[in-house]
């Protein structure tokens, strides 16, 4: 994994660069993703503000706070972690059983008899599209997630869209979209080394592919969750 890290690093910047490969995998990842990224980050914006509500309620009250914790959460957590993980399973799996259907029928094997560096070829632009697509897509989910809490807010708890981006003023700091991009830049690069971690590790036949799949979602998975943690830990210093 880490050999694998290193020469994606280095295929990075090194030609050659393969702009129409990056672009049709920026096109899948972002494009092809979008829809069913704010089908869910919508869902999940509205359950975010709607059992904060309920919590406070029970708790202290009153859910006068809820627009700023919950645009807070949103934008801290909820927009990045949640695109994230839904790549994961859509792009990573795959990443992975494309990959892994190439190495178990010796496609990749080909390429470097042809003198064309798997890695240069198959990874980095996968990389780099990941990257600059999670990013883009966690800001474009983010702002679904405040939209659609917006309009939860003004239909279910009598908050006008005035009051929230008040609230939600006092409380969101313009440093949190940016530490949400970089997070999203950081997940992003962490599906495409997964997959084609597992897919040039993949064993012959069906299974093999299922395997690798079912691998890089799990451990895609953790390791996004682990480097959120690394990540919010650290950014929590620079307030």
């Amino acid at each position: 994994m880490i050999s694998l890290i290193a020469e994606t690093m280095t295929g990075v910047f090194s030609p050659p660069f393969r702009r129409k490969e990056f672009f049709q995998q920026l096109y899948f990842v972002a494009n092809k993703s979008l829809i069913i990224i704010l089908f869910c980050v919508s869902f999940a914006a509205i359950v975010t503000i709607l059992e904060s509500s309920f919590h406070m309620k029970l708790v202290i009250q009153n859910d006068s706070m809820v627009p700023g914790f919950a645009a807070l959460l949103i934008l801290r957590e909820l927009g990045a972690i949640l695109t994230a993980l839904l790549l994961t399973s859509r792009v990573g799996a795959g990443y992975a059983s494309e990959v892994g259907t190439m190495q178990i029928t010796e496609q990749v094997d080909a390429f470097k008899m042809l003198g064309i560096d798997p890695v240069n070829y198959l990874v980095v632009p996968r990389f780099l599209a990941c990257v600059l697509g999670c990013m883009m897509l966690t800001i474009i989910a983010n702002m679904t997630c405040i939209f659609s809490a917006i309009i939860v807010s003004q239909h279910y708890l009598g908050y006008t869209p005035s009051m929230f981006l008040t609230s939600m003023d006092r409380f969101v700091q313009f440093q949190d979209m940016v530490f949400a991009a970089i997070k999203g830049a950081c997940f992003g690069g962490v599906i495409p080394i997964v997959a084609c971690y597992f897919g040039f590790r993949c064993q012959q036949g069906a299974e093999g592919v299922g395997r690798a799949t079912t691998n890089t979602v799990v451990v895609a998975s953790i390791a996004i969750i682990v480097i959120d943690f690394i990540l919010s830990y650290t950014f929590s210093y620079l307030y």
